[in-house]
C-alpha cells in the first residue's frame, strides 16, 4: 500500500497537468492500494471549493463519492467519510447577505471523527461546538 498527497489526488481528478496527471493516474491505477487520509481528502475538497476551481458543494460531494468507486483507493476511515458526506448533504444552507453558504465538508468530517473517537473511548459525545453558523446546520454541531 502507498499513501498519496493532495496534489496527487488533484492531478488525478482534474487532469490539468499532462505529466503530473499521467503519474497520478499510474499511482492510483497501479497494482498497490492507495491510502487517502482524512486530511488529504479535506484539503482536496477545500482546494476544489476555493477561488481557483470554485466547485459547488453538490459537485464536491459527487467528486468524493466517485473516489469511493475507485478500486485501489482506500480511505483512512471510509465509514466516517461517508457519514460526513451525508451530514454535509443534509445541512440546509444559510443566507449570508444576498448569498447562500453551505456547511463545509471539513466541519462534518471533524464532527464524525469526534463522534468516532468518543465512541472508541466509550465516552458520551455531547456535541461539537462551533461559531460557524453554516456548520451549526449539521446535526451534532452546536452554538457555543
Amino acid at each position: 500500500m502507498i499513501a498519496i498527497d493532495t496534489n496527487i489526488v488533484l492531478r488525478y481528478l482534474l487532469q490539468d497537468h499532462h505529466q503530473q496527471s499521467l503519474k497520478a493516474n499510474r499511482l492510483i491505477g497501479g497494482k498497490k492500494k492507495v491510502l487517502v487520509t482524512d486530511i488529504v481528502l479535506a484539503e482536496t475538497v477545500w482546494t476544489l471549493k476555493g477561488r481557483k476551481y470554485k466547485l459547488a458543494m453538490a459537485d464536491l460531494l459527487f467528486v468524493v463519492e466517485q473516489l469511493f468507486k475507485e478500486p485501489n483507493i482506500v480511505f483512512e476511515d471510509g465509514q466516517t467519510v461517508w457519514r460526513a458526506l451525508h451530514d454535509t448533504r443534509s445541512a440546509e444552507p444559510i443566507k449570508v447577505g444576498s448569498k447562500k453558504k453551505d456547511a463545509d465538508f471539513a466541519d462534518a468530517l471533524i464532527l464524525e471523527k469526534a463522534k468516532y473517537d468518543f465512541d472508541r473511548k466509550d465516552e458520551k459525545f455531547d456535541g461539537l461546538f462551533s461559531f460557524d453558523l453554516a456548520a451549526q446546520q449539521i446535526d451534532g454541531i452546536k452554538k457555543p
